[in-house]
């Protein structure tokens, strides 16, 4: 990860800013957390959802890795709903 600068999109520090997450519980998710998903056709980048927590709550974290820049762009930021997700947040409810 330390090879890669984390670059955050206009639309996930807006939603940071909504859902009060900070640089440091993205960055922490970043290192500790659990790549749940891959999207490898995502374009322009494949990306992965990453599940993670601050303190004891959840958080999910959208993140694109462009490996020609070596960047790790950071797509959304959320605390996923416990309604729509199953108890371990790892999967979404049927």
């Amino acid at each position: 990860m330390s090879a890669y600068q984390v670059v955050y999109q206009r639309h996930a520090v807006e939603r940071m800013a909504q859902r009060e997450v900070s640089e440091e519980d993205v960055m922490r998710v970043l290192l500790t957390g659990e790549v749940i998903q891959v999207y490898p056709d995502d374009a322009p980048f494949p990306s992965e959802l990453i599940l993670g927590w601050c303190d004891t709550q959840p958080l999910h974290i959208v993140v694109a890795t462009d490996t020609t820049k070596r960047r790790k762009i950071i797509v959304t930021v959320y605390k996923p709903n416990p309604d729509q997700w199953a108890a371990d947040f790892k999967r979404k409810k049927p």
